[in-house]
Formats: C-alpha cells, structure tokens, sequence
C-alpha cells in the first residue's frame, strides 16, 4: 500500500456523491449500483465486479485495495460526476447515468494519458490480501 490514507477523502467525496443520487432521483439499492457501474467502465474500462474479479476479490471492499492512482482516478471520477449533476441540475435516473459516464470519462481520459506517458496501465492486480513476507516478520525485541 502507498501513500494515500484509505478512506478519509475518498469516503467523503463517495458520500456527497450519493447523498446527490438520493436527492436527485436515484431510489433504490440498484440505482446506485447502476450508477458506480457507470463510473467505474467509464473511469477503468471495469465494472466494479469486473475489476473485484481482476484483483482476486470475493466479498472485500474494492476500494480497500486500490494504489494510489486508482484511488486518485475514482475520486477524480466521483468528484467530476457530483460537480456536473449540481452545474447542470440533473434529476432523474436516466440523467444521471449520463452524468456518471461523463464524470468516469474525465477520469478514465486522465488516467490513459498517464498510461501513455508511464507505458504501463496503472490499474493494478494487487489486492492487499497478503502482505509481503519481510512485512510479515515481527520486529526483533531489543536486547
């Protein structure tokens, strides 16, 4: 795991994200399922379940096991996405699915600019599960 701390920022922005949802239209459980899916192929190329599949995940919380930029890129994607349903006062499921697949879009454009540039895609396989063994070894008792 790298530098970013897992929740702080990216919990409140995935909050304000559905807290919009509610008071826009979105209803129901599937609702938002429906629109994180959105996001998520638009930003990733994955659906969530897709992209638990690629990291060897059953039940974990995906996010839990994101680096660093993918982390970035789904808070990019889920900032971008509440920002343009409160410019363009979107209401109802059918607009925000749209509004969700821009927001991945600038997301996922970023993150393939940074693919371009780093010659190598930044979604990663590592999922966290297992911790490499010197990370493993307890540190030794002081003499």
């Amino acid at each position: 795991m790298t530098g970013l701390k897992k929740g702080c920022a990216g919990i409140a922005i995935r909050e304000e994200l559905t807290d919009e949802w509610q008071n826009r239209g979105a209803q129901v459980k599937k609702d938002y399922e429906i629109l994180t899916a959105e996001i998520s192929k638009a930003a990733f190329g994955l659906t969530p379940t897709e992209y638990k599949k690629h990291k060897g995940l059953k039940r974990e919380n995906l996010r839990d096991h994101m680096d660093d930029f993918e982390l970035i890129f789904t808070m990019l994607s889920e900032r971008a996405t509440t920002e343009i349903h409160r410019t363009e006062d979107s209401q109802g499921l059918k607009k925000l699915k749209e509004d969700a697949q821009a927001g991945g879009d600038i997301a996922g454009n970023a993150r393939k600019q940074l693919e371009k540039r780093l010659g190598k895609s930044v979604i990663s396989k590592a999922n966290y599960l297992k911790k490499p063994a010197e990370q493993k070894k307890l540190p030794k008792k002081a003499k």
